[in-house]
């Protein structure tokens, strides 16, 4: 009974120490509240001594400790940490940062906490802790673990009904947050100060705060070179490991305050195991890496020949381990995939998501992943944006390397194009449209497309007259027609597919499916190759025999006479020019 309540006892450590050794019974509910109490004093211990000097040493002291079972218990630290000293928000962020890569549902649960804690504060006008929580906000937008909207959405709040303390908070927030935004979202940037150049002609505020608000405009005459969104040092993940929330002010969240006392765990052994096979994934790499260094210290050679099997992919087994899980889940591709598509979705305009997508680093081999979302994110809307269009062809000018992944994506949406509804077929059809006018893809992609009754289906159809429609509209009919003409082309076959000269039947079908869509004017050549067809065919025998030659004619006659028939459809003075002259070459034989 004496060892039940010691939650907010202080007990000396090495009381605690024989307090465990006592216990036999590892399973029960003291030794679970013992070794509660000792991961809270740990786990404060650690936040308490973070700084910039020391975090890179912290962070995996902190995620040696159970942070599963503890996570409430890390989340009230950090929160109890920052709001006692707001001038280390950004070391803070930093380690949320790291914890966050690892653990995401830990930096979720502590950005939940911490918007509960901006909103409670707001609606009850304390100030202080209002300030606290919009800094530690700012900093962990600037760590990208939190996306700008948030950002955007409380600078919104509070200057929706301007009042001294209102407009004082969120000039502090915009030169916390100002320089990440100038960089991911320059016009909501730009918005945000109109608001404040409003305010300052208002003029029904405070001289403090105006000059206050004149001060933050000759900050953003700087670009914010005072206020670095994350310094040097504190720039400790990768931006392909990061992993950004998505959260709202108007979300209804949930602090889960449950998590921040004692519960007894029947499977306390079982989840203690759990954690420290995950903690030996995380952690032992390093750990077998720093051995390896302690070991070969004196010798340079043996650390070259380390580099070298590691090169070779024959690293230790506990470095081998995590890139394995990560292959097998494609958990790197998952969150590649998540990152560019909220990107996609996030930005005002094509340049804005252009500049920000390029700052992605693909790995290589991967740039197809770009080319696909910017194709399936425009297939989702209703209707065709030009802004996917536009953003597909900044990335073709730029590198070849997408141009290759676009026209690969062609090639395969062509193949595939009977899978596709009748809405996404048509933006698909005007995103490849648009590429062709803008030259961001090779015309040379047109020569898969064969206009024939065999070769296409009814969705391979609607595609190609969305395409071709398209083209002529932007280009004019004329161009379009020059484009096609081009002798370059026209000489390596790009467009014989879709204007085929091998069998009249398919030829007939290619003037009548570009007729039936309104560009007949593309045909004309078509029409003159089947209209002199006949007398090609009658100037082939010409060396033949008088008698083989005679009967060769009549056979051309009747073939004459029955394909003038047949192609009535498109001119009928052909049809009757040739009856014409027939009847009146039989006349005058007689």
């Amino acid at each position: 009974g004496k060892v039940t309540r010691t939650e907010g006892v202080y007990i000396p450590p090495f009381k605690l120490a024989r307090m465990l050794d006592e216990v036999t019974d590892k399973k029960s509910e003291q030794y679970q509240r013992l070794t509660w109490d000792a991961l809270r004093k740990s786990i404060n211990g650690l936040v308490n001594k973070v700084n910039i000097a020391n975090i890179k040493d912290i962070a995996p002291e902190i995620i040696g400790e159970n942070l599963i079972r503890g996570k409430g218990l890390f989340c009230r630290s950090i929160m109890k940490s920052q709001m006692a000293s707001p001038a280390f928000s950004h070391v803070y962020a930093a380690l949320v940062a790291v914890i966050n890569t690892k653990f995401p549902e830990i930096g979720e649960l502590l950005l939940k906490r911490i918007i509960l804690q901006f909103k409670r504060s707001y609606r009850r006008n304390d100030k202080p802790i209002c300030t606290a929580a919009c800094k530690f906000i700012a900093h962990f937008v600037n760590q990208q673990l939190e996306h700008e909207l948030i950002a955007l959405e409380i600078l919104a709040l509070l200057l929706e009904n301007p009042s001294a303390d209102s407009v004082e908070l969120a000039v502090g927030f915009v030169k916390e947050v100002g320089a990440t935004l100038l960089d991911v979202s320059p016009k909501g940037l730009h918005s945000v100060f109109e608001r404040f150049r409003g305010i300052l002609h208002e003029g029904e505020i405070d001289k403090r705060v105006q000059f206050m608000i004149e001060g933050l405009f000759a900050v953003r005459k700087t670009n914010f070179e005072d206020f670095k969104a994350v310094l040097p040092e504190l720039d400790l993940v990768e931006l392909d490991d990061q992993i950004t929330h998505e959260l709202s002010l108007q979300d209804k969240v949930d602090a889960q305050t449950g998590l921040d006392v004692f519960r007894f765990d029947p499977n306390f052994e079982e989840s203690e195991k759990r954690y420290d096979e995950i903690r030996k994934e995380i952690l032992g790499e390093s750990e077998e890496e720093e051995d390896d260094d302690d070991d070969d210290s004196g010798e340079e050679a043996s650390g070259e020949d380390g580099e070298s099997s590691e090169e070779e992919g024959e690293a230790p087994a506990g470095a081998v381990a995590p890139d394995q899980i990560n292959d097998m889940t494609e958990t790197d591709l998952v969150n590649l995939r998540r990152t560019i598509y909220l990107t996609i979705m996030s930005a005002l305009d094509f340049e804005e998501a252009g500049h920000k997508l390029m700052k992605i680093s693909i790995p290589p081999g991967k740039e197809s992943e770009l080319s696909s979302m910017i194709i399936e994110c425009c297939s989702q809307e209703r209707t065709f944006i030009k802004y996917y269009g536009l953003l597909a062809q900044r990335f073709c000018y730029i590198n070849r390397v997408y141009q290759d992944c676009f026209i690969e994506a062609f090639f395969q949406q062509y193949e595939t194009i009977h899978r596709l509804e009748t809405n996404k077929l048509r933006n698909v059809a005007k995103l490849f449209a648009h590429l062709l006018e803008t030259d961001g893809i090779p015309w040379s992609v047109l020569g898969i497309i064969k206009i024939t009754e065999e070769d296409t289906t009814s969705s391979s159809r609607i595609f190609i007259k969305i395409l071709f429609q398209d083209l002529a509209e932007e280009l004019g009919l004329k161009k379009l027609n020059e484009r096609l003409r081009e002798p370059a082309a026209v000489s390596v076959g790009w467009f014989d597919g879709v204007f085929p000269r091998d069998l009249p039947k398919n030829t007939r079908f290619s003037i009548n499916f570009f007729t039936s869509i309104g560009l007949g004017g593309l045909t004309d050549d078509l029409r003159e190759h089947l209209k002199n067809l006949p007398k090609t065919i009658m100037e082939r025998p010409a060396a033949i025999p008088d008698q083989k030659a005679a009967k060769a004619d009549e056979g051309e006659d009747s073939y004459s006479y029955s394909y003038s028939y047949s192609y009535s459809s498109y001119s009928g003075s052909y049809y009757s020019d040739s009856y014409s002259d027939s009847e009146s070459k039989r006349r005058d034989e007689k």
